[in-house]
């Protein structure tokens, strides 16, 4: 007789909010026996190392210090991940690795690691970010760079505080969230609205276990974050937060469009979607915002763009959110874009976006009015 032997379950467990990730930890462990908590502290990058700990129920059990690879700790951290894991996986004494990311890590770039590592010695069973609730506007707000915050992952790294705590909180389909005296029901209503398809569990919850444990699909996790497909907020106004939805079937007009980047990007705490610019019809932009920062990315071309034959080319999901979002005359070129914040203006954010499409006048006389513009297209080339 011959026993099949289970992959070892391994968990991210991620977020900016590092006493709420521990305690998630600590619950975790303490839910699954046979639990062991692998972590890399990135705070000592600067002596030119990461430090591994690795501890159970009994407390740590390993430690040692990663040299830095290419001065990145993030890419040091990539690379004594696996092996770390394929040890753990070897002693079969490991029911769960659970994998505490360090504060700034984003946890898509290691889900994916591990993911095309398993070889069936182990296999990614979820991610979750660790949420205190009334931190999430404060670390959404903020503008700072990493750099300054001392929250870098690389000498080189130039996100800051606000975008990477976004892409935490939206790319985890669990968010653990912690008990907090400072909480108030603004704050749980923000973060009902920033990721409404998430899972919310108390980080006491008898289902925690459960859940690290359910499943993890990486290629639906990515598509869930194109700007083509993604799943945005609904509208939704609520306990003084609002989510304004923005649709419209016309072009930007490039000019007016730089002219008010300012204001749409620090209208909302958090504003993001996918836009048409009229000089470029073909091209399928990305909007980002978050602390007041701005991330404007070409993400390939529209579907409409495309000859029928090359429809068979890309991911299920990209093809049939277009045809179901299909117009007769534009294809999938739209205007969708969200955005999210406590006191919303939503009439004078309407307003702006409003302006900035093309009117009617300028729709008839085609491409010489659009272009010539200021600043747009190198602010494209930039981000190519």
């Amino acid at each position: 007789m011959t026993f099949e032997v289970q992959p070892m379950a391994v968990v991210l467990v991620g977020g900016l909010h590092a006493e709420a990730r521990r305690t998630t930890v600590d619950h975790l462990m303490r839910a699954v026996p046979g639990s062991v908590v692998l972590h890399h502290d990135l705070s000592t990058a600067p002596l030119g190392t990461v430090r591994r700990s690795v501890r159970d129920a009994t407390g740590e059990t390993s430690s040692g210090d990663v040299p830095l690879v290419n001065d990145c700790a993030c890419c040091a951290l990539r690379e004594d991940l696996i092996p770390e894991l394929e040890r753990l996986a070897d002693g079969r004494l490991t029911r769960l690795a659970i994998v505490e990311l360090w504060d700034s890590v984003e946890p898509r770039g290691m889900a994916e690691v591990i993911a095309s590592h398993g070889d069936g010695a182990f296999r990614l069973t979820n991610v979750l970010t660790a949420v205190d609730p009334s931190l999430v506007l404060p670390c959404l707000s903020n503008g700072d760079d990493l750099t300054d915050a001392g929250l870098a992952a690389a000498a080189t790294d130039q996100r800051a505080v606000g975008d990477t705590w976004a892409r935490q909180l939206e790319y985890a389909p669990v968010l653990v969230v912690v008990d907090s005296e400072s909480t108030d029901t603004s704050d749980l209503a923000l973060l009902r609205q920033l990721h409404p398809t998430a899972v919310r569990l108390p980080v006491h919850s008898g289902r925690l276990a459960e859940i690290a444990l359910a499943g993890f699909d990486v290629a639906a996790a990515a598509s869930a974050q194109h700007p083509a497909c993604a799943r945005l907020p609904h509208d939704c106004d609520e306990e003084g937060v609002s989510t304004l939805v923005w649709q419209q079937r016309r072009p930007f007009h490039p000019g007016r469009l730089y002219a008010a980047l300012e204001d749409l990007c620090c209208a909302a705490a958090r504003s993001r979607g996918r836009f048409w610019l009229a000089d470029r019809p073909d091209l399928l932009l990305a909007w980002d915002a978050a602390g007041g920062a701005l991330c404007v990315e070409s993400v390939g071309p529209w579907m409409a763009s495309l000859p029928d034959a090359a429809w068979e080319m890309v991911p299920a999901e990209r093809s049939a959110a277009a045809a179901l979002d299909w117009h007769p005359d534009h294809g999938d070129r739209c205007q969708h874009l969200v955005f999210t914040s406590p006191d919303l203006d939503r009439d004078g954010l309407v307003s702006v976006l409003d302006s900035c499409l093309l009117t009617d006048e300028e729709l008839v006389a085609g491409p010489v009015a659009w272009r010539g513009t200021t600043g747009f297209d190198q602010l494209l080339d930039t981000a190519a």
